[in-house]
């Protein structure tokens, strides 16, 4: 049986495979610091194969950098030993829901969630810090001094001092964000599907920085619009007393081959261009010929037929002064329009003449319009603080939470109905609300995925006063009283809608260090080595943590039974069964391997003798050779 490795992928020997495929002359091994064989890139060798487009040294090209930035690629490449620990007394409807509100430093979180959620996530929202001065909150391993940062950024005069004044909140500030939201948006990028997209709320601190960070990390030809919103609440800051009252939201594509945006629903200001009516509906008409450029037969000479009017008349397309024209359309496709009821035929003047001209319908039904990236229509701040008073009684428990009317027209137009959505910059957790009243309403299955740092709410707020520590509590704890509130509103329409959630917390490894490291505790005792697992860490914990390494979707069904007196987990409908009790017997391996799972995981410690041991392959060789059989 394979050991599992219980820690995040490591992205650096993904990288170093992907290398290898195209060019396995480029591979090399050597040894690392515990002298182990690894297999490494010869860069001098990869140098040679990319010798007509390679850039050295100090050659000037096109670059957006900053200090630190290389630091923050390892940080996102690095491998975690930590875990997502479930907390089913936090959590709404846990064995039935597919919500996911994870507890944690959404870097970490990221990480343990490559695995599982590759390419799974259609859209992600994401409203991180503006980095106005104040609202900074995370802290990663590689922060410079400010003298290591003057150093670095040339920021002294001729005479070795300081070039400016408060150097450190003019400069600082900008290194320290931009080192917090690369590497998580480099990581974010794995999980879109080819057809994702991301929106990026931002101000003018840093959208200007924001985008040249989203086009290295997705792509110039990736970007879709940047989305200027009139927030309704002007805030101070301009330059000379000018009032601040938009802020930003950057749209980019996975691959934008795949990507689509959805239309909005036609609004009746927009209808009114719709002004005829037949027995079918509402419809406006366009001209069939040709208008334009390229508008005469000899252009598209297939597009010169004729068509009959209702009268018996054989009507050719005509230019305005008695040219030959074309139709827009190929005979076969004006046939079809012809019998879908797509044509409209009316009579007007040429030359003093009655002669009829051809129309194609455009019906209302089931129309959409194209949004657009102005957007002055959405519910402002002041309607997403009445949205938090309406659940606390209080429009001060959090501060410039984004209106659920801002969130839905994004969920509109940026997922599908049955879309896995990821907010990893949650806060008050606007965007579960949203997901949840849009599913009411339309009858989706849309499903969250929330992340949020346990951030402490500051001393003497509303939010500490009503007995929340974090924002995380108080994110929850939204969600909780959303989701019910949304369930009482009799008047919308599914009532298949998921107002649960499960509550993850982010943690160290259940595995001690013993199980990375055995070759440096070969002279313990061997009771040592034996347990390898913490004593604090529930069969639930080890379960969730075989669940990331294995890639089975968080959401999924967990069932519990009893197979001869030991305690099995059944994941996603038979997919995984799991089994961490000791003293397992064959009996019990037996049973298991008779349901055919896909995978089958249990401690390589528990198994009651050395027989159940010496015919375990045996057991699963019979009834289940399929089977992927893993140890911890």
């Amino acid at each position: 049986m394979d050991k599992l490795k219980m820690h995040s992928i490591n992205k650096v020997d993904e990288n170093i495979e992907k290398i290898g495929k195209l060019f396995p002359n480029c591979i090399t091994e050597r040894k690392n610091e515990k002298g182990e064989v690894e297999y490494a890139v010869d860069f001098d060798m990869l140098k040679q194969e990319l010798s007509a487009v390679v850039v050295e040294g100090n050659e000037e090209r096109y670059q957006f950098t900053w200090p630190d930035k290389k630091k923050s690629i390892l940080l996102a490449n690095a491998p975690i030993a930590k875990t997502l620990r479930p907390c089913r007394e936090e959590s709404v409807d846990f064995d039935n829901t597919e919500n996911l509100y994870i507890e944690g430093d959404n870097l970490d979180v990221l990480k343990l969630l490559q695995e599982t959620y590759l390419g799974k996530i259609k859209m992600i929202y994401i409203d991180p810090p503006y980095n106005t001065g104040n609202d900074f909150v995370y802290e990663d391993d590689f922060a410079q001094s400010t003298d290591e940062y003057l150093g670095n950024s040339g920021q002294f005069d001729i005479e070795g001092n300081r070039l400016v004044q408060n150097t450190e909140s003019n400069g600082r500030y900008h290194t320290d964000w931009l080192n917090m939201i690369y590497p998580r948006l480099k990581i974010a990028k794995t999980l879109l599907s080819e057809d994702g997209i991301i929106f990026v709320s931002i101000d003018d601190n840093e959208v200007h920085n924001l985008k040249k960070v989203c086009d290295e990390v997705f792509g110039s030809s990736s970007f879709m619009t940047c989305i200027t919103r009139a927030t309704g609440t002007p805030t101070g800051g301009g330059f000379d007393g000018l009032v601040n009252e938009l802020d930003y939201i950057l749209v980019y594509a996975k691959n934008t081959a795949s990507a689509h945006i959805n239309g909005l629903p036609m609004d009746e200001e927009s209808a009114k261009i719709y002004d005829q009516e037949d027995e079918y509906g509402r419809y406006l008409i366009r001209p069939l010929r040709r208008t334009g450029g390229e508008d005469r037969r000899e252009d598209r000479p297939t597009m010169f037929f004729p068509l009959t009017a209702p009268d018996g008349t054989q009507v050719y397309p005509m230019g305005p002064t008695g040219y030959e024209s074309r139709w827009i359309c190929s005979q076969e496709t004006a046939k079809k329009m012809e019998e879908n009821h797509l044509l409209a035929w009316k009579k007007s003047k040429r030359q003093g003449e009655d002669v009829w001209q051809v129309y194609q319908k455009f019906y209302l039904e089931n129309r959409t319009k194209a949004p657009g990236n102005l957007w002055t229509d959405v519910e402002g701040n002041k309607k997403a603080t009445r949205d938090i008073r309406n659940l606390f009684e209080s429009n001060k428990v959090f501060d410039f939470p984004k209106p659920i009317g801002l969130l839905k027209k994004m969920i509109q137009i940026g997922s599908n109905p049955d879309s896995i959505i990821l907010d990893f910059f949650s806060g008050s957790g606007t965007t579960a609300q949203a997901i949840m009243q849009m599913n009411k309403e339309d009858g989706g299955n849309r499903k969250f995925i929330l992340v949020q740092i346990p951030e402490e709410t500051p001393d003497g707020s509303e939010a500490k006063k009503y007995g929340f520590a974090t924002i995380a509590e108080l994110g929850k704890e939204r969600v909780r009283r959303a989701g019910k509130q949304i369930e009482e509103e009799q008047s919308l329409i599914s009532e298949k809608t998921d107002f649960g959630f499960r509550v993850l917390k982010l943690d160290s490894t259940n595995m001690k260090d013993v199980y990375y490291n055995p070759a440096d505790y070969e002279l313990n005792l061997f009771d040592t080595l034996a347990d390898n697992i913490k004593e604090d860490r529930t069969p639930e914990d080890l379960l969730f943590q075989v669940m990331l390494d294995l890639g089975v979707l968080l959401s999924s069904k967990i069932e519990e039974s009893i197979i001869g007196g030991k305690k099995v987990f059944n994941v996603a409908d038979g997919f995984l069964y799991a089994c961490f009790d000791n003293n397992v017997t064959e009996d019990v391996i037996t049973e298991i391997a008779k349901k055919n799972p896909y995978y089958f995981v249990m401690r390589d410690s528990s198994m009651a003798n050395d027989s159940v041991a010496t015919n375990f392959e045996q057991i699963f060789a019979t009834y289940s050779p399929d089977t992927v059989r893993k140890v911890l």
